[in-house]
């Protein structure tokens, strides 16, 4: 039964992260796929930690890996990606979801669809939260940044994406297991690393539209302007590293 890989990093979203795994397993999956879950604890305090201890030990589809410390969600995605990896049969997906409850679960079937459809000609999805308009104010800022931030990737990987940054994104395993040695941003800029991974091998990406309900700082957003300056210093970084790549295949 070809399966979904879901990698969760959460750092004490002890509030959300019963709910979300409860979403999960509820979502109505295509016909003849099942879901796995990798919570990676990136270093949570003793309540969410043992809430994330908890969760799988009461569920088999669930397995809990743990840093000693906080080292960014691109770290606790490397990690969670090696065991997907190791664990996934050359049919399945890996995807990415966050703890926060920031975006339904229940989107991800329409990803495992497009996938179905289209078969070899897709090796990967990206969720695209901004095809209507934010209803708040910290969604507004939260999509100008975002918009500079995808239009400056997709110049230098030429992908054409609409939402660079959106947590959702499913990849086939082969593929991502090309791209892991290349990945090694620790903090939010794995994003924009991601993209430049996939672009420097032609990959196809596709896009599908997701429900977005974003959270203020007062909530426990992470991100901020230090991650803003990491992510564009990133992307120029990964477009040097692209026509490097390019001149060695020449």
């Amino acid at each position: 039964m070809p399966t979904i890989h879901l990698v969760i990093p959460f750092l004490d979203e002890m509030s959300t992260l019963t709910t979300l795994v409860e979403r999960v397993l509820a979502v109505d999956w295509p016909r003849g796929w099942a879901v796995s879950i990798i919570l990676v604890d990136d270093g949570s305090g003793l309540e969410a930690r043992d809430e994330a201890r908890r969760i799988a030990k009461s569920n088999g589809f669930v397995q809990l890996l743990c840093h000693d410390r906080n080292l960014g969600k691109g770290a606790a995605l490397r990690t969670g990606f090696a065991v997907a990896i190791e664990r996934a049969d050359g049919e399945d997906l890996i995807g990415i979801q966050d703890a926060d409850l920031e975006y339904d679960p229940k989107d991800l079937s329409r990803f495992v669809e497009v996938f179905d459809d289209l078969g070899s000609d897709v090796d990967a999805v990206f969720g695209n939260r901004w095809s209507e308009g934010p209803n708040t104010a910290i969604g507004w800022i939260h999509r100008f940044g975002n918009r500079m931030l995808t239009e400056l990737s997709n110049a230098t990987t030429g992908l054409g994406l609409n939402d660079m940054e959106c947590c959702f994104k499913v990849f086939r395993r082969d593929v991502l297991r090309e791209m892991i040695p290349e990945l090694s941003e620790s903090r939010f800029a794995i994003e924009p690393q991601l993209a430049a991974a996939l672009a420097r091998r032609g990959a196809n990406v596709a896009e599908v539209d997701v429900d977005y309900e974003p959270r203020s700082f007062a909530d426990g957003k992470k991100i901020g302007l230090r991650d803003l300056a990491s992510a564009v210093t990133t992307i120029i970084r990964e477009w040097f590293r692209t026509r490097r790549y390019r001149r060695g295949l020449e």
